[in-house]
């Protein structure tokens, strides 16, 4: 996957029913390629977005942002497990 500084990423996200009732992301596609979410570590709500902060079953950690209201997912930033979080 290339990242593309700046600009936001458009995904498809199967989601479940978090423990408050309220949509999570379970498994991410770029594509083809499926990562299963193994750990959500973050979430927070903006004025326009909901934003998730996660490790996939890849080790690698995503933000992706879902607009409720355009019914539209989207990767913001991507770290391989190698490069670690700064």
């Amino acid at each position: 996957m290339t990242e593309r500084p700046g600009i936001p990423i458009t995904i498809h996200v199967d989601c479940y029913s978090g423990y408050r009732g309220e949509q999570e992301p379970g498994t991410v596609y770029f594509g083809q390629h499926a990562v299963a979410v193994a750990e959500i570590l973050d979430r927070w709500i903006a004025p326009d977005h909901r934003y998730f902060k996660f490790r996939g079953d890849d080790g690698a950690r995503y933000i992706i942002r879902h607009d409720e209201r355009e019914q539209l997912w989207e990767l913001t930033h991507f770290e391989s497990r190698e490069e670690g979080i700064r």
